[in-house]
């Protein structure tokens, strides 16, 4: 059935607001959802949305590891460099990995799975902002998961939290 206003049908002028307008479609879908009116959803693309969601969380999760575990390189192999900035980032990439865990539990058994690829992501990080080569960076990740997420863990120094307070 077309609309009198535009000669489309529902189906189309949702399919052209998924691609015109994309917060729009977003409000009209929650609206839809919200009014149980089922047959009117943009499965489709609802269904792709959804899990493009899942797949944003798990790259954030990357990411985070990624920075937290590139500084935590950069503080055991130039330790002359150590600098509140460093300390700074590692301490918040330790609390909004947590919480971003905290707050998608589902996330955590796929930090072992993905661990290494973050690390080598984590050692490029480190090798761009330190200017050593890569030889100098372990291959592996000799930091385990315990480590990378415990507050007072600073590579190459005791565990403290005071660390450069």
């Amino acid at each position: 059935m077309q609309t009198p206003q535009t000669g489309q049908t529902p189906e189309a002028l949702t399919q052209n607001l998924y691609e015109t307008d994309f917060y729009a479609w977003i409000q009209e879908q929650a609206k839809l959802l919200r009014h149980q009116q089922w047959s009117q959803l943009d499965l489709p693309n609802l269904i792709e949305e959804i899990e493009s969601l899942g797949r944003q969380q798990r790259a954030e999760l990357r990411n985070r590891l990624k920075v937290l575990i590139g500084h935590l390189l950069k503080w055991e192999y130039q330790p002359e460099r150590r600098n509140r900035s460093w300390l700074m980032t590692i301490r918040i990439q330790r609390r909004d990995t947590q919480e971003l865990l905290e707050e998608n539990p589902s996330l955590k058994p796929y930090l072992e799975e993905a661990l290494q690829k973050i690390y080598e992501s984590g050692r490029d990080l480190a090798v761009g902002e330190t200017n050593l080569p890569l030889k100098t960076f372990p291959e592996n990740c000799s930091y385990t998961l315990e480590e990378i997420f415990r507050d007072g863990f600073y590579p190459g120094e005791p565990a403290t939290d005071e660390v450069m307070e």
